[in-house]
């Protein structure tokens, strides 16, 4: 093992979401590891202003934006190594008071663009013999109160995917994703103390996470280090989900039935004439019934 097998010389990286921080973090990390840039943003170029490469501006939440993303970095690049899809959606709000075009808006970007976007990438990674990196949170893992739609399309992203490094593995294509905990963007003490404080208190290594931290994990899977790693998903929060009790098993053991069907009491004899069909509080006879 050397530096060379962190480089990605002469291949091309597609990064959704990139003027965000971690996704502006993410490919400058690519880029210092040789890659090529097309950087996908939505609205906003003022954290690219420092980096190398072509920008097309893609609304992912668009029925055909996944799709003209990809092709525009074909157009740009000529081919596609790596692809990064960090963009992501989050509202909060109490499960109850979620409409449905909530829901189904944070799902569009963070799950059903991914798959658009693996599904129109495919065949340029498969002849790159490519990877996709994307981008989740440990709420796939363990949500948090306001936050189940959002945990629910990241959950989903996860098994995607799995899924994604199971069909596309016979060609080459390797699928992991990165699970980050807090991240500070700048300045989310000030504007969430409360929150940063609980955090600091739960992770073990006492520190929130930086863009820096899961720019880092990103690079490591597309590189060819992570040559022989797929349908993973790589939980960068300083250990906080190591807090969380381990069930026992997968599934709440039940009590085991004494028998396949349960027993139905046995009819009781038709009463003769003048006798009471209800059933005597004397043990029965053994002998048996005259006709």
């Amino acid at each position: 093992m050397n530096g060379q097998d962190l480089r990605l010389d002469g291949g091309v990286a597609l990064v959704t979401g990139a003027n965000s921080p971690i996704g502006a973090a993410i490919a400058g990390r690519l880029a210092d590891l040789g890659a090529d840039l097309v950087l996908g943003v939505h609205h906003g170029i003022d954290r690219l202003e420092t980096l190398a490469g072509t920008r097309v501006v893609a609304d992912l939440a668009d029925a055909d934006g996944p799709e003209r993303l990809v092709a525009a970095a074909l157009d740009a690049a000529g081919r596609l190594d790596v692809l990064v899809h960090n963009a992501a959606l989050q509202s909060v709000a109490p499960l109850a008071d979620v409409a449905a075009a909530d829901w189904d808006a944070v799902h569009d970007v963070n799950l059903r663009a991914a798959h658009l976007l693996a599904r129109a990438a495919a065949d340029a990674l498969a002849d790159a013999g490519g990877c996709i990196v994307n981008v989740a949170t440990i709420e796939a893992h363990q949500p948090a109160p306001g936050h189940a739609h959002y945990a629910a399309a990241k959950a989903g992203l996860v098994m995607l995917t799995r899924a994604l490094a199971l069909e596309l593995g016979p060609r080459g294509v390797r699928a992991n994703s990165v699970s980050p905990g807090l991240i500070d963007d700048g300045g989310l003490a000030e504007r969430w103390p409360e929150g940063v404080e609980r955090w600091l208190a739960a992770a073990p290594l006492g520190r929130l996470g930086t863009p820096g931290d899961v720019a880092d994990a990103v690079a490591f899977l597309a590189s060819p280090m992570a040559r022989w790693i797929s349908g993973t998903d790589l939980v960068v929060d300083g250990g906080v989900l190591a807090r969380l009790p381990a069930p026992t098993r997968a599934y709440p053991r039940l009590p085991a039935p004494t028998r396949a069907y349960p027993r139905v009491r046995a009819p009781i004899r038709s009463a003769t004439a003048g006798q009471s069909a209800t059933r005597s509080s004397r043990r029965p006879s053994s002998k048996p019934s005259s006709a």
